[in-house]
């Protein structure tokens, strides 16, 4: 199979490069040529920036392979961009592909539906490291919009993000966000539902790069010979 790297020079890029082996066709930075990459691969695993994701889905669309989307801070236009182009070719997209976190977000729904809004406060606290550039994260929001399935709710609609100053008492049903910068750290997630006599966290950390590589690798193969579609993780590790 013949993998693709958009967002080679990028860290989890050269870590592509090193667990594809054999099967890394080339790659390209960003701004580089799509299109000729595409012509000599069956997929292309792309983490570039978000400001590429609408012309990166017409371009692949048009070569007819597989995509695999790790790109996050994508705004509503870049996210129906991508839904079009699955429509014509398999698409892979999540905002984290490490198996834990694919776990985590499956459970935050199953939990959200168990424990009622009006009983129980969802929170979800995220860190990365200081060059991160959107915030809160996309894997933060992946969580949120998996309590909010979980309660039959739009996350939009609920979501509370950067508190500061008189905000008044929380309010009932929303879905909390707080993101923290600093230092180097990977990637730190947690999601809280705090009830008047409990409070029940699960917690992801992940300190090595490696493991989204590995994924995004995993979720390449996995898409051969699969029919035009929007996959996520949970599709791939069968959740």
């Amino acid at each position: 199979m013949r993998i693709g790297v958009a967002g080679v020079t990028g860290r989890v890029g050269l870590m592509l490069v090193e667990v594809l082996g054999t099967s890394f066709a080339g790659g390209i930075g960003r701004g580089g040529d799509l299109a000729g990459l595409a012509a000599r691969c069956d997929v292309v695993i792309d983490f570039t920036h978000a400001d590429a994701v609408a012309g990166h889905a017409a371009v692949l669309t048009e070569a007819g392979i597989g995509w695999v989307l790790g790109t996050t801070g994508l705004t509503a236009a870049d996210e129906a961009a991508v839904a079009a182009a699955a429509q014509r070719i398999g698409v892979v997209f999540a905002a984290n592909f490490s198996p834990g976190v694919a776990l985590v977000i499956a459970l935050a729904e199953r939990m959200a539906a168990a424990l009622p809004a009006a009983d129980y406060d969802a929170e979800i606290l995220e860190m990365h490291h200081r060059q991160k550039v959107d915030a809160p994260s996309g894997t933060a929001l992946a969580i949120g919009r998996a309590v909010a399935a979980g309660r039959g709710v739009d996350l939009a609609a609920v979501r509370a993000s950067g508190r500061d100053g008189q905000t008044g008492e929380r309010r009932t049903g929303d879905i909390g966000f707080a993101a923290l910068r600093g230092g180097q750290v990977v990637g730190d997630h947690s999601l809280i539902f705090a009830g008047a006599a409990e409070r029940i966290t699960i917690s992801h950390e992940a300190f090595d790069r490696m493991v989204f590589a590995r994924g995004a690798m995993r979720a390449a193969l996995w898409l051969q010979g699969k029919a035009p579609g929007l996959y996520g993780m949970a599709d791939i590790l069968g959740l």
